[in-house]
């Protein structure tokens, strides 16, 4: 690439940190590092003309899991790593509240409900008869009781009509989220370049040379978050998992309220702006979704429709407006993967669907390994 000698000078010359991820980790991390060390120079380089991956492509749910997923964690987690991941979830969102304030990112706390296809006897009845053992042991972080029984009153069809009620889960509006935290990290004069991706780096003992589509340069640290997509520059254990969704023209009247969980919280919706936003159905093919690539399915989005018609909108005439994915960071553990990679790299990476509630966190873990 043709770079100027003042390009070289403002953008790419005594950078301290490069970030590799311009998502909700990325951002906080570097915004934390700044904190940290107010006179580096932090530059961040991002592959998209926005944050590629699941930042602006979420549904917005501002959720810890539902009660049929922490029934699931146990069977492969411990009691104690349970607790800590939804500690951690908690905990990050509530760092990203004070770090923007509820208005910044539309925070509304509506509650969130699990529902139950008639058809599924066995999971309603397991998710009834531990909720009160999953309240104990969630109990020292809510100091109240977390799931409760409630039934609903939304129309539903095919659906048990007791759900199970979270009056701690919320919702945001993803974008007005991510404006907010672009306007943070450049008034913090922070740079970002963006449509920039990273094709691999090498370290000598002091810096990172790290090389670019377009140009090389060098920084003292090199930090990754780039979540999914962290395997493409580093030997971690993440899988790419993408979630589809869907979102309907504006619905007059639309009753439904609230964040939504189905079916093991495979599918998941909610209302925004007179409109419910549907999301799910990797369960339907799960390696098949095991990618990187931004695309829908007609499996996938067939039966997200069909789930509308005969369940959540049965009685409604409705429309698609927009279809979308976004690429999540997987594992068989739950747990991000937050460490040292080597002298001088680092990583903040796989946050298992759940990047709104402890991307914050991870941002900030990352940036306090320096």
């Amino acid at each position: 690439m043709n770079l100027s000698y003042w390009e070289i000078k403002s953008w790419l010359t005594n950078v301290k940190f490069c970030i590799v991820g311009s998502g909700i980790v990325g951002l906080n991390c570097a915004l934390f590092l700044k904190e940290k060390f107010p006179k580096s120079k932090i530059l961040i380089l991002e592959k998209g003309f926005l944050p590629q991956g699941a930042s602006t492509k979420n549904a917005g749910f501002a959720c810890f899991g539902s009660l049929s997923e922490t029934i699931n964690d146990l069977k492969t987690h411990s009691t104690d790593e349970v607790y800590s991941l939804i500690k951690k979830r908690v905990d990050g969102l509530e760092l990203l509240r004070q770090r923007l304030g509820e208005s910044a990112m539309g925070y509304k706390n509506y509650g969130g409900y699990e529902l139950f296809c008639s058809n599924d006897k066995v999971l309603f009845e397991e998710c009834i008869s531990k909720r009160c053992e999953i309240n104990k042991v969630l109990s020292p972080i809510f100091n109240a009781e977390v799931f409760n029984l409630k039934k609903h009153d939304f129309n539903f069809k095919n659906i048990e009509k007791t759900t199970i009620y979270n009056p701690f889960e919320s919702q945001i509006d993803t974008g007005r989220m991510m404006e907010n935290l672009l306007q943070q990290v450049y008034a913090s004069g922070i740079k970002i370049l963006n449509n920039i991706s990273v094709e691999g780096f090498s370290e000598n003992q002091n810096s990172v040379k790290i090389e670019t589509k377009k140009f090389e340069f060098s920084a003292s640290k090199l930090l990754i978050a780039t979540n999914g997509f962290a395997s493409q520059l580093i030997n971690e254990t993440v899988k790419p998992a993408r979630a589809q969704v869907l979102i309907t023209k504006p619905i007059k009247n639309l009753e439904i309220k609230g964040t939504f969980h189905l079916d093991k919280g495979y599918y998941y919706f909610r209302n925004i702006d007179n409109r419910v936003l549907f999301g799910g159905g990797r369960n339907l093919d799960f390696k098949g979704e095991e990618t990187t690539e931004f695309a829908q399915t007609s499996l996938i989005q067939n039966r997200l429709e069909e789930l509308l018609k005969t369940t959540i909108l049965p009685e409604t005439t409705f429309e698609i407006e927009h279809r979308w994915s976004g690429i999540m960071g997987v594992g068989n553990q739950k747990k991000a993967i937050v460490k040292q990679v080597s002298d001088n790299v680092f990583c903040g990476v796989r946050l298992g669907g759940m990047g709104v509630a402890i991307g914050s966190l991870i941002g900030k873990e990352l940036a306090e390994l320096i």
